[in-house]
């Protein structure tokens, strides 16, 4: 029989998030267990699945919340008026840091292993993941094209391509088990050859 697909929400949700956010940032989502987001949460375990029937719901919400925290500081550190290599080494240092995360492995791993079973989790990261950069992504380069600052024959392409180019090499490395972690160096190097793979196809090299 199909798990639950669906949370509910009351009166101690917020504080069983929080507690599940605490314990999946600290132990991943495998190494997560349902009583110590009991404990963390300062709820009973009763309490804690009338929220939550499944661990997988649990681990997406924390997930689509902290992408949309993420994507408000981004948010609130970019200016959308300042130049595409600005915005682009924000944008990109953004995208890989969640990216290495432990959190961003974990989403990554649960929507590979239960895609097929749950295409609904999926779908759901999708939107306030890779779905928010992408929109967020189009939205800036609307207005430097119409500045001038960029000469982009389709946007959405675009978008999907300075995405694509931020996981050079690190995304690998990550799925296949070739590294867990990188320091500054290893992506600072990433964003710097997005950028500047981006400029060369799409800047109008205008004097400033």
């Amino acid at each position: 029989m199909a798990q639950a697909t669906k949370i509910n929400r009351g009166r101690k949700f917020d504080q069983v998030l929080n507690g599940a956010r605490e314990v999946f940032l600290r132990d991943g989502f495998e190494g997560a267990s349902v009583d110590d987001i009991a404990k963390e949460s300062g709820v009973s375990k009763a309490t804690l699945y009338s929220y939550f029937p499944d661990k997988r719901l649990m681990f997406l919400e924390v997930a689509k919340t902290e992408c949309q925290r993420q994507a408000d500081e981004a948010l609130e550190e970019i200016n959308f008026d300042q130049p595409p290599e600005v915005v682009l080494s924000i944008a990109a240092r953004q995208i890989i840091d969640f990216m290495v995360s432990d959190l961003g492995q974990g989403i990554y791993r649960l929507c590979v292993a239960e895609g097929e079973r749950f295409p609904e989790l999926g779908r759901a990261f999708y939107a306030s993941g890779p779905g928010l950069v992408h929109r967020t992504l189009l939205e800036y380069f609307q207005k430097a094209v119409a500045r001038g600052d960029l000469a982009v024959d389709d946007l959405d392409l675009a978008a999907h391509l300075f995405a694509e180019m931020c996981k050079a090499d690190l995304h690998s490395k990550l799925v296949f088990g070739m590294a867990g972690k990188f320091d500054a160096a290893d992506k600072e190097r990433v964003i710097q050859g997005a950028v500047a793979m981006f400029m060369a196809r799409y800047g109008t090299q205008k004097p400033r």
